[in-house]
């Protein structure tokens, strides 16, 4: 939900066009369950405190400043005020640098969203440009000085209005190649990738985000439930995974998961047929046998 209070207000500006916009937040934490730090021996909640290093003294905020280590143990000491003076000055304008196709987006980048609606006056100027890009299929880079950092802006379409997604620098983004340096280079054909393909075709959806549970959450409140009801939750078996010798009948499996219940559908309906036929062919029948026999006594 849109708060109601406006985390930013500036301009967005594409050509020489532009129209005032505000920045409402778009995700929040704020619901999460939350912990305190208690002492274990006293459940008293425990305070933190900033100690000096050598000392072992307290030391007081006003007497805390900012350093920039520039060697082991030495250090820059940055006063607030020489931190304000090198901020970039906001001129409180979103600037769309460039239009890019919508399937050149790199997910990865993405940081933090926040909604993106028109300020009071300039409505059909944010309308222009957000259906404009709908029907090009883009989205606009555009750059800012957003909470006393100047941030890259991936803005989209989204419902009436426009989403505004900060983007992490490229230096922020560790690169893929250490998490798939030992990525063998396997080639899966026949069988198997005929069955791969098969189980993900009977579990093709659409995305409904209400219908994902926080299990954290979930599972935290649980214990607390628990532990303030003294009993204990059952322990959780991890999942073994597939060997790969196991995987072809891991497969086969799943995917006759969706075969039986097909055929099992098929079975009842030739059942229930087969049912309807017998039924309609033994009600003479049964009225022939029920004669007979005082035929046969007469």
């Amino acid at each position: 939900m849109v708060s109601a209070r406006a985390n930013w207000k500036g301009y967005i500006k594409f050509g020489e066009v532009s129209c005032p916009v505000a920045l409402y937040t778009a995700a929040s934490s704020s619901e999460r369950i939350a912990f305190n730090t208690l002492n274990r021996k006293t459940g008293n909640r425990v305070k933190r405190e900033f100690i000096d290093s050598e000392t072992g003294d307290a030391v007081e905020r006003d007497d805390q400043v900012k350093g920039y280590e520039v060697e082991n143990g030495q250090y820059v000491i940055l006063e607030p005020d020489e931190v304000a003076a090198a901020i970039p000055e906001s001129d409180k304008t979103l600037k769309v640098d460039a239009f890019i196709p919508c399937s050149q987006i790199d997910t990865t980048y993405f940081d933090k969203p926040y909604y993106l609606a028109p300020d009071k006056m300039g409505k059909e100027a944010f309308i222009l440009l957000r259906d404009g890009m709908k029907q090009a299929k883009v989205a606009a880079i555009a750059r800012t000085v957003l909470f006393r950092r100047l941030r890259t802006v991936l803005i989209r379409p989204h419902g009436k209005g426009l989403i505004a997604s900060t983007l992490n620098f490229d230096y922020e983004v560790r690169s893929s190649k250490e998490a798939f340096d030992e990525m063998p280079d396997l080639k899966i054909e026949g069988e198997m990738l005929e069955l791969a393909e098969h189980i993900i075709g009977t579990k093709k959806g659409s995305f409904d985000a209400s219908k994902f549970d926080d299990r954290y959450e979930a599972a935290v409140a649980e214990l607390v439930k628990a532990k303030i009801e003294g009993r204990a939750l059952p322990k959780k078996k991890a999942p073994a995974a597939s060997k790969p010798s196991d995987l072809l009948q891991a497969l086969r499996e799943s995917a006759g998961m969706g075969l039986k219940s097909t055929e099992s559908k098929r079975a009842a309906a030739n059942a229930n047929r087969g049912t309807s036929r017998k039924a309609a062919s033994k009600t003479p029948g049964r009225t022939k046998q029920a004669s007979a026999p005082s035929r046969r006594a007469g």
